[in-house]
């Protein structure tokens, strides 16, 4: 029994957005391409979207070769793990997908693996055409492809002012991500999960109403905008010296301050120091809220928690809601406040004064009693920061920290002084966002989100 090699994609241009998918089938001795599908689908999620092009491509397969074995490679990783049964499918959108995938050929015939974006170009390169097609009006053809090539190749390169590698790395991502007004909605949120066809960009672009990818989203909202870096082709030179912009996917961290817990009110000290509280009522509801908010707006493909407990149960509901699993990072914990733990500001300058205005003068300044200076917080927050960030590169991550750890992030992100940690407001279940790219740069996308609290 011969095997047979299908790699398939889709995405979503706002997720949910103008979607399509892209399949291809390979002869895995010689890498011949036996068939290809893509399709534009119309409104449509991310996660519909891939399944889709599962689908299509085991079809592919049924009608080449009905008896061969498969090997499946796609870089969804929800999509792999649940058709291998090791996830549970939960969402009510996904369960009739899987069910028509696992129908098309005997389960015994076929095998998942994921692999990294980078080796599932093929596939996405077939899904992206698709969406062009659908975007002209038309259906995707290996002839309009052609089409579509030439008329890129035929466009005249813009020209722009000279400037330095960061410069130029900047220029071009704001040609690729802005929205048609030329501004980044404050709310949005980039896709990390799409790159387009034309140009290997960061996956897509904000789009209003604070709208963004989502692991297992509900029902689209016709009313989303198409992505205007559909237009953006061809990109704009870099800098003429210096190296390459990196326009590749970034990570993308959405961070999520923990719910309240019974000392958030009273804006008590709270760090990884103290009692370790749990969330209070208020905090337990905060969490279903940002919940439900997560599973309709973002496509989120792991969730990192702090270790500390008011974090794990916020992540927790999080990731039940999402169908995904919690790992924890270290090094997202709070600040160890020392003996300012469980004290009121007001408490802390009543009775260490001193160590307090040396704590608000210096990062380098820790409180009371063996704490935590910020100079410190910083190094370990770095370093976790780019350890997440090289393991999850062109993905959309979750992490469920504290003020101090988000704050460090934002702050980073900005080249902004340590002080700027002072003029920062982070509510509790709130939202903010960070994308980073491989050549250094990163840009922040949102900040203290707290709309999904409103509803």
């Amino acid at each position: 029994m011969r095997e047979l090699v299908v790699e398939a994609d889709g995405g979503s241009r706002g997720n949910p957005g103008p979607a399509g998918y892209g399949a291809v089938v390979l002869d895995p001795a010689t890498g011949e391409t036996l068939a290809e599908a893509a399709e534009y689908i119309g409104v449509a999620t991310n996660n519909v979207a891939e399944y889709k092009g599962l689908i299509a491509g085991l079809r592919a397969v049924a009608a080449l070769e009905p008896d061969a074995a498969v090997r499946v490679r796609m870089d969804s990783k929800l999509v792999v793990e649940q058709m291998s049964g090791r996830w549970k499918i939960k969402h009510p959108d996904m369960k009739p997908l899987a069910a028509e995938a696992a129908r098309v050929l005997p389960a015994g015939r076929v095998r998942y693996e994921w692999i990294p974006r980078e080796r599932n170009k093929h596939a996405d390169r077939l899904a992206n055409e698709a969406m062009d097609a659908g975007k002209r009006g038309e259906r995707w053809t290996p002839s309009a492809r052609d089409a579509s090539a030439a008329r890129r190749a035929a466009a005249p390169p813009p020209s722009g002012p000279p400037g330095d590698a960061a410069a130029g790395a900047a220029r071009a991502r704001v040609a690729l991500t802005n929205t048609p007004t030329g501004g980044l909605p404050a709310t949005g949120l980039p896709a990390a999960d799409l790159s387009p066809a034309a140009a290997p960009a960061p996956s897509s672009v904000p789009v209003p109403d604070t709208l963004w990818p989502v692991e297992a989203d509900t029902a689209p909202d016709p009313g989303v905008a198409p992505d205007p870096a559909e237009s953006a082709d061809p990109v704009p030179d870099p800098a003429p010296a210096g190296p390459a912009p990196d326009l590749s996917a970034p990570a993308t961290f959405v961070l999520l301050r923990h719910g309240e817990t019974a000392l958030t009110p009273e804006k008590r000290f709270s760090g990884s120091g103290g009692s370790d509280p749990g969330l209070s009522e208020a905090g337990r509801r905060q969490a279903a809220a940002v919940a439900d908010a997560l599973a309709a707006r973002g496509t989120i493909r792991y969730v990192v928690s702090s270790p500390l407990l008011r974090c794990r149960q916020t992540a927790e509901t999080v990731a039940a809601r999402l169908g995904l699993d919690v790992a924890v990072e270290p090094g997202l914990r709070e600040t160890d406040f020392g003996a300012w733990e469980g004290l009121t500001f007001a408490e802390v300058r009543e009775r260490h004064p001193e160590d307090l205005d040396a704590w608000l003068a210096s990062p380098k300044a820790a409180p009371t009693g063996g704490g935590e200076s910020f100079a410190a917080v910083t190094r370990r927050v770095a370093a976790a920061r780019d350890r997440l960030a090289a393991a999850h590169a062109g993905r959309t991550v979750l992490l469920v920290s504290h003020v101090t750890p988000i704050k460090t992030l934002v702050r980073l992100a900005l080249g902004a002084p340590p002080e700027s940690l002072f003029k920062m407001d982070l509510s509790a279940a709130s939202l903010s966002a960070v994308a980073y790219y491989s050549d250094g740069n990163a840009s922040v996308r949102l900040l203290n989100d707290t709309s999904h609290l409103r509803r």
